[in-house]
């Protein structure tokens, strides 16, 4: 991975597109994180990289106080949104990022981050966290992909978003670099993650996971909102030639969906569980 550098246009324009073009994490989720934790709607999550709210308001339920915590403010204002209109009363939001923890948000029983830490200086903010767990607490990672389903020859209802496609107009207009805020992210080796949390003092881990087999009935709005989504594809990357992409976009959508909608099969979840 390139020696990349974290800046504030990272989602830039994004935070609007993610709660329509992300699919919602399943219930099934949040039953699953009950019940393997003990989750009995006492106690305070911590939310870590929680974008627009998308894990924090589906845990919410089972806690006294979520906190979602997150460096992007327009995320924040999505997320306080969609609390109001849920009716989620017991969550709190606070513009941090992770390296700036622990600030004077307290323990936590519980500390989740849902595609997220990989964002992060991984090492750092273990060490961090670890100090904000309450006696017996857990550290909680989602690792999902929600912004497309699987690929596969398998037949389903309607067709499949044509992502090869859609990943040729964005390197069209954007090159063929992964872009990330203000830099690149070039594809190289992943931290081992298993062993930074092993040094930072943790023990597990423990797996959980969920779904996989559901399928997704998905508009060309909600796909145009997927891309826009993604830090790779955000809004501002396209600058003044914005209009153009988004115009080719939905024409290819358009062009190859059944009456305007696709499918696409979920992808698996999984959840690593640390103590």
């Amino acid at each position: 991975m390139s020696e990349w550098t974290w800046d504030e246009s990272l989602y830039a324009g994004s935070a609007a597109h993610y709660p329509v073009g992300r699919m919602a994490y399943p219930e099934a989720l949040g039953v699953g994180l009950r019940d393997e934790l003990g989750l009995d709607g006492q106690g305070r999550l911590l939310d870590v990289g929680c974008g627009p709210g998308s894990l924090t308001l589906l845990l919410a339920p089972y806690f006294a106080t979520v906190v979602g915590v997150d460096a992007d403010a327009d995320m924040l204002a999505v997320a306080a949104g969609r609390a109001s209109d849920a009716g989620i009363g017991n969550a709190e939001w606070h513009q941090s990022r992770a390296e700036e923890l622990p600030g004077e948000l307290g323990a936590f029983q519980i500390v989740t981050f849902a595609q997220s830490f990989h964002w992060m200086d991984q090492p750092l903010v273990a060490a961090r966290i670890r100090g904000m767990l309450a006696p017996g607490g857990r550290w909680v990672q989602v690792r999902a992909t929600t912004h497309r389903g699987l690929d596969g020859p398998d037949e389903l209802p309607r067709p499949r978003p044509p992502w090869d496609a859609i990943d040729a107009l964005v390197a069209r207009y954007l090159g063929p670099v992964r872009r990330a805020g203000q830099g690149v992210r070039l594809n190289g080796a992943l931290p081992d993650e298993e062993e930074i949390m092993k040094a930072a003092g943790y023990e597990g881990p423990d797996r959980l996971i969920v779904g996989g087999d559901e399928i997704e009935d998905r508009t060309v709005e909600q796909l145009i909102a997927s891309v826009f989504s993604l830090s790779s594809s955000a809004p501002h990357l396209f600058g003044t030639r914005l209009p153009d992409f988004e115009a080719e976009l939905r024409e290819l959508l358009t062009s190859t969906a059944d009456h305007g909608r696709f499918a696409e099969r979920r992808r698996e979840i999984e959840t690593v569980i640390w103590h």
